[in-house]
């Protein structure tokens, strides 16, 4: 990409590269959920640690991100790549594609079913398309900016806004000790002001949960790019609000999702918790 700016595409172009985006979005993941559903060896084992010993990569997801960028790239060779397992790269031609291979390693690793693909495209520094795929669960969300959040065709909306004391909160917590201890403190003191809070173990699929109306809200301390820039924009299309810290988009200080009435509540509660900060 680049920050040189552009004149704007014809609102039918547009339209066009966002289908075809979407189309190669939703192929890749199929593809790579397969791979890792499928092919997943019996006796799958840690190939590489990140942040710590409990942070983990495995060998399938290598696999899956060589996958993906391999069937892009076949399609599309001038765009750019930002890939949780290293694949990153510019590209001429506007569109950058962010992956995280495997949301969820950890669940992988021990055959738990909350894992996805996550797959989503910008176009000039913009969020256009977002895909995840949860093989085990059988669910793919996918969103087009501007078009509404999908889930295997079924259009999605945000639950009504609760009060905060009836929501049901989502939250995920770092592979860092020290974070985690921070992340602890702050549910410790956010569990009696909501309904209850769950820990699924893929930013992802809370992201879409919140756009499916499983969740009314949810929050996270520590993701990176790959980890929230699909599930986002299919939260936003199903009408909930994202951010960080107030005025802030989401990113790796904090990522908050949730209906609007609930986000108008839990965000500037989040702030006086401390969730941006370990």
């Amino acid at each position: 990409m680049t920050d040189t700016p552009q004149q704007s595409a014809p609102a039918d172009a547009d339209d066009a590269l966002k289908a075809e985006l979407l189309a190669l979005a939703q192929e890749a993941a199929r593809r790579a959920g397969a791979l890792l559903r499928d092919g997943r060896p019996a006796d799958l084992e840690v190939a590489a640690t990140k942040t710590s010993p409990i942070d983990v990569v495995t060998e399938m997801d290598l696999a899956s991100e060589k996958l993906i960028t391999g069937f892009l790239s076949e399609h599309r060779p001038d765009d750019g790549f930002l890939g949780e397992e290293g694949a990153t790269s510019e590209g001429t031609s506007g569109v950058r594609w962010v992956i995280d291979p495997v949301d969820g390693t950890v669940n992988y690793l021990y055959g738990r079913p909350d894992w996805a693909v996550s797959i989503a495209a910008e176009y000039r520094g913009e969020r256009v398309v977002g895909v995840v795929a949860a093989p085990v669960r059988g669910e793919t969300w996918h969103a087009v900016l501007g078009q509404g959040a999908y889930l295997d065709g079924r259009r999605l909306h945000c639950r009504p806004a609760p009060p905060l004391e009836q929501a049901l909160i989502g939250t995920g917590f770092g592979y860092i000790a020290e974070r985690r201890v921070a992340q602890a403190a702050v549910a410790r003191e956010l569990v009696p002001r909501v309904r209850d809070i769950r820990r699924a173990g893929s930013a992802a699929i809370d992201l879409c949960d919140v756009a499916a109306g499983r969740l009314d809200g949810y929050y996270e301390r520590g993701l990176n790019p790959w980890d929230l820039a699909a599930g986002d924009l299919v939260a936003r299309e199903a009408g909930a609000l994202t951010g960080g810290r107030p005025g802030l988009p989401p990113d790796g200080e904090l990522t908050v999702a949730a209906s609007p009435g609930v986000f108008a509540v839990l965000q500037p509660l989040l702030e006086d918790l401390g969730a941006w900060h370990d």
